[in-house]
């Protein structure tokens, strides 16, 4: 097996599309929401990505801004968490090009950053992203922000109370 075309979804466990399940009443269930996770930090990457897995949702990741532009083409995920300070082409740089992607140009992307300026949240804004968290992430706000952004009227309002 040749490592050069990695399949990314190899990297997070998932092989090819996800298996339908079956639920207590016999009916397939619907598959989770897939979300692609962007940091250069490793140790970000763990924890954001195993905080989604325990919470239902399937991960995929990337590490640069290039790969997260790759992957987003490859694997159409649900939401992207993307990191603004990355090496070489930066998170504002990365949204940007996926948004010039028609299959993605409608997936909600939450800009993660120590970059709380408001200088930096208007960029982030203008190049499209729908929500924006600083770091360290308060794991809990980032569930709900996901969350409203997921919900199945588009009304980006939760369910019961915050």
């Amino acid at each position: 097996m040749t490592m050069n075309n990695k399949d990314p979804l190899a990297t997070s466990g998932l092989q090819g599309s996800a298996p339908r399940k079956v639920s207590n009443t016999g009916q397939p269930s619907e598959p989770k929401f897939l979300i692609l996770v962007v940091d250069d930090s490793a140790d970000n990457l763990a924890v954001i990505s195993l905080y989604l897995q325990h919470q239902g949702y399937r991960v995929v990741t990337a590490n640069n801004g290039e790969d997260a532009v790759n992957v987003a083409a490859q694997t159409l995920p649900n939401l992207i968490l993307m990191d603004i300070n990355l090496p070489g082409l930066d998170g504002l740089g990365a949204t940007r090009k996926i948004r010039e992607t028609e299959a993605l140009r409608e997936v909600p992307v939450i800009a993660i950053t120590a970059f709380g300026t408001e200088g930096f949240q208007r960029a982030a804004y203008d190049v499209g992203v729908s929500g924006y968290l600083t770091k360290p992430i308060d794991l809990d706000r980032m569930h709900q922000l996901i969350a409203r952004l997921l919900s199945p009227t588009g009304s980006g309002k939760l369910s019961g109370a915050i």
